[in-house]
């Protein structure tokens, strides 16, 4: 399960020792702070992991390749100095052979979004590199402890996950009819949206149930998602936390509300909204 998916004590030490300790790790509350852009989005290449999927059409036809080189187009106005990607940041040299590679026109662009916004975006700019931050390290402990399929299964509760499942893939098949009839800086519009992400993120609340006072998986695995998206936070702070930085993540769209409360509330990045660098239309017959 853990390869497949993804009190009162600290509140006196924030109130007496938040601003030096803030200081400290370099962290700025003031406006001198680096900027990000982060810009969720489907899997375009359709690796069909999550426990919902949504279903992407061909991203590499050519009317959906200019419809990308003008969300490419809108995000270089931004002027980032660092386009980071939804990819293992142990494995950066793996990515910097593909990015050099592609610039000298060794490699030709998957249909994976971070190939068509990520590289795209960053040879558009003339950048040295991408930048890799994710994090796929291990969580602690047995395989069991995260699986709550299996828990509910096994706890009598099997029809309750297996309801959550098709609401699930309902909903992801709606986004996906809806893809079919817009344009893909829509899409990104979308992911963008602020209650689309409140929506997106209510999921993993319900799993954090799914458990008892005794074992509950569900909180686990729920735990091992926002420790791996502060890890990729932690590693945006480490490539582009300068003053002056500029940075376009590209991540899934389940990702998107974390890294944003993460980097904001930290006080680490200021935040721009995606929507104003995203373009809008045409509209498409579906």
């Amino acid at each position: 399960m853990k390869r497949t998916w993804i009190g009162p004590v600290l509140a006196t030490l924030a109130i007496g020792a938040g601003v030096g300790m803030a200081a400290a790790q370099g962290v700025s509350f003031s406006g001198n702070r680096p900027t990000l852009l982060v810009v969720g989005s489907g899997h375009f290449d359709n690796p069909a992991q999550d426990i919902a999927n949504v279903r992407v059409e061909n991203v590499l036809t050519p009317a959906r390749q200019q419809e990308i080189e003008a969300v490419v187009d809108r995000l270089a106005r931004f002027r980032p100095n660092h386009v980071a990607v939804e990819w293992n940041a142990a494995d950066q040299a793996k990515l910097d052979k593909r990015y050099a590679d592609y610039r000298a026109g060794r490699y030709k662009l998957t249909a994976d979004e971070r190939d068509q916004l990520g590289l795209r975006l960053a040879a558009r700019l003339n950048l040295p590199r991408v930048d890799a931050v994710d994090s796929m390290i291990e969580p602690p402990g047995k395989d069991a402890d995260y699986d709550f399929a299996a828990w509910m299964k096994a706890h009598g509760r099997g029809t309750e996950w297996a309801g959550f499942q098709r609401d699930a893939q309902a909903q992801a098949d709606a986004v996906a009819a809806r893809q079919r009839c817009t344009s893909v800086g829509d899409w990104l519009r979308y992911y963008a949206d602020p209650d689309t992400m409140r929506r997106n993120e209510a999921p993993y609340y319900t799993i954090a149930r799914f458990g008892d006072v005794r074992e509950n998986p569900g909180a686990n695995w729920v735990g091992q998602w926002h420790a791996r998206n502060l890890r990729i936070y932690a590693n945006l702070a480490h490539v582009a936390g300068r003053p002056g930085d500029r940075t376009v993540v590209i991540f899934g769209a389940g990702h998107a509300s974390l890294l944003r409360a993460y980097a904001s509330e930290s006080g680490t990045f200021n935040l721009v909204d995606a929507r104003d660098y995203l373009p809008s239309g045409p509209k498409r017959r579906c």
